[in-house]
């Protein structure tokens, strides 16, 4: 591939990349790489946690089974299990997402950054690298991630595409800058990526199975394995966002509402980040506090509140009306959503965290075991959750993250609060002492109390590691 400085229209993929390969870590803000220092800690813990599930030991057992002794230069979180970077990025990444409790995005579409952070945290490893270069793609990864889920008017979710398709092209941005790849050579690896990984809104629609925590994990996966093949030599096409038949070219083709797809490509590209004063996106993602999907977060504070304030019980309750954006409705309290027998349907599912978060005042992870989520006592609780769509709520999306939830009781007294931001947000964000508690109820019974502290003293310093060989003995449990 070479380059055509006097085309007349230039590709976002070069603008993307020349960035990409010029920015260094001294260009980085102390606000942003402090930022990247919590989102690892928020993410090891949501691996850890993640490790544990069904989903996460399947994938284990099948990687050991297809690599066979576990030699290789990348570590897999807790189990140590060796193996190559491209299927340690996959696993990790599987790890951080599994419990759907990692950091949240959203805009024109939503995303979880640090689903892709798994990448070049292996590829730091099997290069050698050190916590300066973790931190510096770390960042990246956030910047293109948020960016592409800015862009889309209406987002890619409305056309019914997940936003994995959108992962694609970011991660392997942030796994080339690990690599050094030249221009050139990383305008090849998001070409290479976002040819493979297209994602249909298949898996996170209606019933849900394994592969709505895997999708985007995958698209780490192929970021890393892209950048590796772009730095030997091999080539992806340069017009994947906006050339013939590219991404903005595909969308184009389908409507919304009676109108056709748009992009602002310039706004992909505008006011990139390049000095230490600059402002990075990073600082505008916001994370879980409860583990569930992220447009849940605002009705279930809103009800959690209100039951907190008036003292309501479970069979005081007649109707919990729910007021949320048109796409929350969808999502959220669609019919399958109202006889989930799974985890992953159960924290997509609005009557169910709200029924839950009743009869036991609090959603954590324990709320997703199976058994709970197959406890038939609840049915009659969600069956009195609805979800209605608020055209008011519609218009102050994406800028605020509006509910309202109105309980009314058996005796006709009905107790409204309403919610615009929740919890982790970064206008109410999470402190490292309150990420802190998170991580130890996730990881403590699999690695230690002790370890874990030992981990985010680790984590909150690894710009000064050389490498992160201790990063991965600390997460490793002890047998």
């Amino acid at each position: 591939m070479s380059f055509h400085p006097a085309e007349s229209k230039r590709l976002l993929t070069h603008t993307i990349a020349e960035w990409t390969c010029a920015l260094k870590y001294e260009h980085l803000s102390p606000e942003a790489i402090q930022a990247a220092k919590l989102f690892w800690f928020d993410s090891i813990g949501c691996a850890l946690g993640g490790s544990q599930q069904d989903d996460a030991k399947i994938l284990l057992k099948h990687y050991r089974a297809m690599r066979g002794g576990g030699d290789g230069k990348a570590t897999t979180f807790v189990s140590g299990f060796k193996t190559n970077p491209v299927d340690a990025a996959f696993l990790n990444g599987h790890m951080i997402r599994a419990m759907d409790y990692n950091d949240i995005y959203w805009k024109a579409d939503p995303c979880h950054p640090s689903d892709l952070i798994a990448a070049p945290l292996a590829l730091c490893e099997s290069e050698g690298l050190g916590g300066k270069d973790l931190i510096l793609a770390t960042i990246i990864a956030y910047e293109i991630e948020m960016r592409l889920c800015e862009v889309g008017r209406p987002g890619v979710r409305e056309y019914g595409w997940h936003h994995a398709t959108l992962s694609a092209f970011a991660a392997p941005v942030a796994a080339g800058r690990v690599l050094n790849l030249t221009p050139e050579q990383m305008v090849s690896a998001i070409g290479i990526s976002a040819a493979r990984t297209f994602c249909p809104g298949a898996v996170t629609a209606g019933k849900l199975t394994n592969m709505k925590n895997t999708v985007d994990p995958w698209a780490g996966r192929m970021g890393a394995e892209s950048a590796l093949l772009a730095r030997g030599g091999f080539s992806g096409p340069e017009h994947i966002i906006d050339g013939k038949e590219g991404l903005f070219a595909v969308f184009k083709h389908v409507q919304y509402k009676g109108k056709p797809a748009t992009f602002d490509g310039e706004a992909l590209v505008r006011d990139l980040p390049t000095s230490s004063t600059s402002h990075y996106r990073i600082l505008d993602c916001g994370m879980k506090s409860f583990p569930i999907e992220a447009l849940s977060h605002s009705p279930l504070t809103a009800m959690m509140k209100t039951v907190k304030e008036h003292n309501i019980k479970a069979g005081d309750v007649r109707e919990i009306k729910v007021e949320v954006i048109a796409r929350a409705a969808d999502i959220l309290g669609d019919p399958h959503k109202y006889r989930p027998d799974s985890k992953e349907t159960a924290d997509h599912s609005l009557p169910y965290c709200m029924a839950v978060g009743l009869v036991d005042g609090m959603v954590t992870p324990l709320q997703f075991r199976e058994e709970r989520v197959r406890d038939k006592s609840l049915i009659p609780i969600m069956d009195k959750v609805k979800v209605v769509a608020n055209d008011e709520f519609e218009a102050l999306f994406p800028k605020f993250q509006p509910s309202r939830v109105t309980i009314t009781t058996n005796d006709g007294k009905s107790y409204s609060t309403r919610v615009d931001v929740p919890k982790g947000d970064p206008r109410d964000p999470m402190t490292e002492e309150e990420i802190a508690v998170k991580f130890n109820a996730l990881g403590g019974d699999v690695i230690g109390k002790d370890q874990c502290k030992k981990l985010q003293n680790f984590i909150m310093s690894v710009e000064t590691a050389e490498n992160l060989d201790e990063l991965f003995e600390l997460t490793t449990a002890r047998a």
